[in-house]
């Protein structure tokens, strides 16, 4: 009954009580599932109709199934034990700043029906990573692995970049099953500039010092670190990132984050496409998959990948994992077609992938 009405019903019921704004939907949407994951009926009832394990093991995490949800749709942690009732096998969360930040101004989120897309330029607009930390430690993690993405604060200069990443790092360590630094996002002034070779390399010899040392205290193994590329590099510069990846010893690759590029969309929406920010959904699955074959040829597989980019159905998460993916996470295409979408992809993959790790 719950599955029903949140596909059915919810859903639309939201958007017609936002006058279509989708950012006003986003928040209400995570709020409802924050307030959901605290009636446990509710969630037996969204676990029976969507869950589906399959487990897998990448980069020493065990994961219930191979489809994620993606950074972006749950910054600051608020639905955590909701997501895994919808099908997740593993949850990211962020992009997370040092310093609390209201992002970039409104209106900041397009959605793009007829293309399949999304348009954003939200700015990782958080509460800060203190406060997700004090999130996690009060609320526990979800039952299914977590990634925390953190990403640099916009006042931040980017001189003073590492200090900062490492800060969000040292507050979010003890409850991560892995790190994605995102040095990627198009919304946030110079971040791309963090992909480069010295500032990458200077960036990875801090955090994973700074990962060693917080294990060693805790006393457990390093945290996986693991790198968020653009889908706009040029193969030569991603070609030098990955030589950087490989030599700081990174744990994989998440390819890949939004795009600047604006093929591929409905002509009726072209209008939309002149708006600032990064695009996902449908337009940059062709894109995301090359990158992912890109890096998965070019490191001999040596770098696990998370894919994500365009993944609105079973094919494209199978055509995601020929490429050389691993894992696989959804943003758009859960935002457009809610849980359901996770079902099929879920039972999809495992029916094609037997159980591993």
């Amino acid at each position: 009954m719950w599955a029903v009405l949140f596909d059915k019903l919810v859903r639309p019921t939201l958007y017609r009580l936002n006058g279509g704004d989708p950012e006003a939907v986003h928040e209400r949407t995570v709020r409802a599932l924050g307030r959901l994951a605290e009636v446990p009926p509710a969630l037996a009832m969204l676990e029976r109709r969507y869950r589906h394990d399959d487990p897998v093991t990448v980069f020493g995490v065990r994961f219930a199934n191979r489809v994620g949800l993606a950074a972006g749709m749950d910054k600051d942690g608020r639905a955590l034990h909701a997501w895994p009732a919808l099908g997740f096998g593993f949850v990211e969360v962020g992009t997370v700043t040092r310093l609390a930040q209201p992002g970039n101004p409104k209106p900041r989120l397009f959605v793009l029906p007829g293309s399949d897309a999304v348009i954003n330029r939200m700015g990782f607009n958080n509460a800060g990573a203190d406060a997700l930390a004090e999130r996690l430690a009060t609320g526990g993690k979800p039952p299914v692995p977590l990634g925390v993405s953190i990403g640099k604060s916009k006042v931040v200069p980017l001189d003073e970049a590492v200090a900062d990443y490492q800060a969000a790092l040292r507050a979010l360590h003890p409850y991560a099953d892995y790190v994605a630094i995102n040095v990627s996002s198009p919304n946030t002034a110079g971040l791309r500039a963090l992909q480069d070779r010295e500032a990458l390399s200077d960036l990875l010899t801090e955090l994973r010092a700074t990962s060693r040392t917080l294990a060693e205290r805790a006393g457990r193994e390093p945290v996986p670190l693991l790198v968020k590329v653009a889908p706009d590099l040029t193969a030569e510069a991603l070609a030098e990132l990955l030589e950087v990846c490989l030599d700081h010893g990174v744990a994989g690759v998440i390819a890949t984050n939004t795009t600047l590029a604006r093929e591929g969309l409905d002509g009726t929406e072209a209008h939309l496409g002149k708006e600032v920010g990064g695009l996902s959904g449908r337009p940059l699955a062709a894109r995301a998959r090359e990158v992912v074959r890109f890096v998965h040829e070019q490191t001999g597989g040596a770098l696990p990948i998370i894919g994500v980019g365009g993944i609105l159905g079973p094919h494209d998460a199978e055509l995601m994992l020929d490429a050389g993916a691993s894992l696989v996470q959804l943003y758009t295409g859960f935002a457009l077609y809610g849980p359901g979408l996770v079902r099929h992809i879920t039972r999809a993959l495992a029916a094609r992938h037997p159980i591993t790790g």
